[in-house]
């Protein structure tokens, strides 16, 4: 058990800059076991936060990257048919519950209703998890917690969550960082000279302001790393920026133009 265990622990500090208490919070939230919701939008740090809190509390971490095809078996587990019969597969919900994991499920919203359910048990104070096909109720393992992630910007009537599982939560806003701080995360990050970094961020708001007005979401801080990470390499900022910054976000030719132009008035 010790070497399952030890596969599913982080071994490496991840790089992760604090915005503000978030660290204190989660580390409040986890001695105390309560299962915790990190809402905020694409590439803003969700998913590297809470690898960082397993890495910094010594947990193994399990993560599921939900989908609209995911099942409940899909999380809990299911019977597999064999040459000598059938054998049961536990889910990695089932796993982390069982060896005392972070169990991370990275865009919840994603997934459907009558699937996200099944967590209702291992949210509350009982913290079991019935397995209906195999007849097992699994006590969750004292330290056993559940994490969950989404993009409020792409919440609708259709992908939302249901009261009745939001307030099973406790909850974290994210957002993109001041620009100075991001100015210092892609620095850090990627060994690019703060002063080019500072022209990325800047690139980077210019998008995010334009959310709403023919953008569906911004330039986040994933692809300005994609970015610095081009320039340290040698390649052009203009190119570089558009090739991590605007490709990726827009097939609109005048949204393209806008960000093209604010790209090359940056890097003239």
């Amino acid at each position: 058990m010790t070497t399952h265990i030890e596969q599913y622990k982080v071994h490496k500090e991840p790089y992760y800059q604090p915005q503000g208490n978030e660290v204190a919070l989660y580390e409040a939230a986890y001695r105390n076991r309560l299962p915790v919701m990190v809402k905020g939008p694409t590439g803003c740090g969700k998913s590297r936060f809470v690898e960082y809190m397993a890495w910094k509390l010594g947990k193994p971490l399990i993560t599921v990257a939900c989908n609209e095809d995911m099942t409940a078996s899909d999380l809990v587990g299911r019977y597999l048919l064999e040459a000598n019969g059938t054998r049961w597969l536990d889910g990695p919900l089932t796993t982390a519950a069982r060896i005392g994991a972070i169990c991370y499920l990275d865009e919840v919203v994603e997934a459907r209703q009558d699937t996200t359910v099944v967590i209702h048990p291992l949210t509350d104070h009982r913290r079991t998890l019935p397995l209906d096909k195999k007849g097992e109720l699994i006590e969750a393992h004292p330290d056993f917690q559940l994490v969950i992630s989404y993009n409020p910007g792409y919440q609708s009537l259709m992908k939302d969550l249901k009261q009745s599982t939001k307030q099973r939560f406790t909850a974290f806003d994210f957002d993109y960082p001041a620009p100075e701080l991001e100015t210092s995360i892609l620095a850090k990050e990627t060994g690019l000279d703060a002063a080019v970094a500072a022209k990325l961020v800047k690139i980077g708001q210019t998008a995010r302001n334009l959310k709403g007005h023919g953008l569906d979401e911004g330039i986040s801080t994933r692809l300005l790393v994609y970015a610095s990470t081009l320039i340290k390499d040698g390649i052009d900022p203009r190119e570089a920026c558009r090739m991590a910054l605007v490709r990726p976000i827009t097939d609109d030719a005048d949204i393209r133009d806008t960000l093209d132009h604010a790209i090359d008035a940056t890097f003239a």
